[in-house]
């Protein structure tokens, strides 16, 4: 694991630029930067690359209801495809800052979406059940630094599905089930708040486009770390192009 930080102080491996439900709207984040390529890609096909959503929270926000659930129903799909085919070592790889991708390791971010996406979860089902609850705050570089996204020494399992699938069947569960109710609110549920310790009231509108922002924010980050291990894949070309 790579000792130092992205954001200041002495934790090691700390965040991509983002802070849980508490990240910015800063587009690149604190470890924004070009994204390097480093050898070839193992697959036996060569994939297309993903397209993930880009915008700000704020922008997010301003999206019809019907469109916002979808765009936060979309969840894992902003998910490379490609980590499923990293080792055990490739998915523990730190970076170096220079690497211009986030120091932490594939494991550290895709635990990190989970914890995220579960406790902005219980803070928008409060928010429309309960009147105005005061929300709590949780330290990510703790989860980080405490060793919980690391794996047991003594597994030596190297199957991606059971390495980091847990990971990712918790933000995809968790989507699911919050988009069906999330799609049958009325307009006045979506303005309730919830009070936040240091962003104030926070409206449910706000905090489904925060959620919806932070997952799409991380995803380009993790694309951003398989292109630097596997090598960057084509961009899609549109239905026509180079034609005359």
């Amino acid at each position: 694991m790579a000792n130092g930080e992205c954001c200041g102080g002495k934790n090691k491996g700390r965040n991509e630029g983002a802070n849980n439900t508490e990240a910015s709207d800063a587009a690149s984040g604190c470890c924004g930067g070009s994204s390097g390529t480093g050898g070839s890609c193992g697959c036996k096909s060569a994939p297309q690359r993903l397209l993930i959503p880009t915008g700000t929270a704020k922008e997010i926000a301003t999206l019809p209801a019907g469109e916002l659930v979808a765009r936060f129903r979309r969840g894992v799909a902003n998910y490379d495809p490609r980590v499923f085919s990293l080792t055990r070592e490739q998915m523990e790889q730190a970076f170096l800052p220079d690497a211009g991708v986030g120091r932490w390791s594939v494991r550290m971010l895709l635990g990190h979406m989970a914890d995220a996406e579960i406790a902005a979860a219980h803070r928008l089902r409060r928010a429309v059940a309960e009147d105005q609850p005061l929300l709590s705050v949780w330290d990510e570089n703790a989860f980080i630094d405490s060793g919980l996204y690391e794996l047991p020494r003594q597994m030596h399992d190297n199957d991606p599905a059971s390495l980091i699938g847990g990971f990712v069947a918790v933000v995809h569960t968790m989507r699911m089930f919050n988009a069906q109710w999330l799609g049958g609110l009325e307009a006045s549920q979506w303005e309730r708040v919830a009070m936040h310790p240091e962003r104030g009231p926070m409206s449910v509108r706000t905090m489904v486009a925060l959620n919806t922002w932070h997952l799409e924010h991380h995803a380009r980050y993790l694309q951003m770390k398989l292109d630097r291990m596997l090598g960057a894949v084509p961009e899609p070309v549109a239905a026509g192009a180079g034609t005359t």
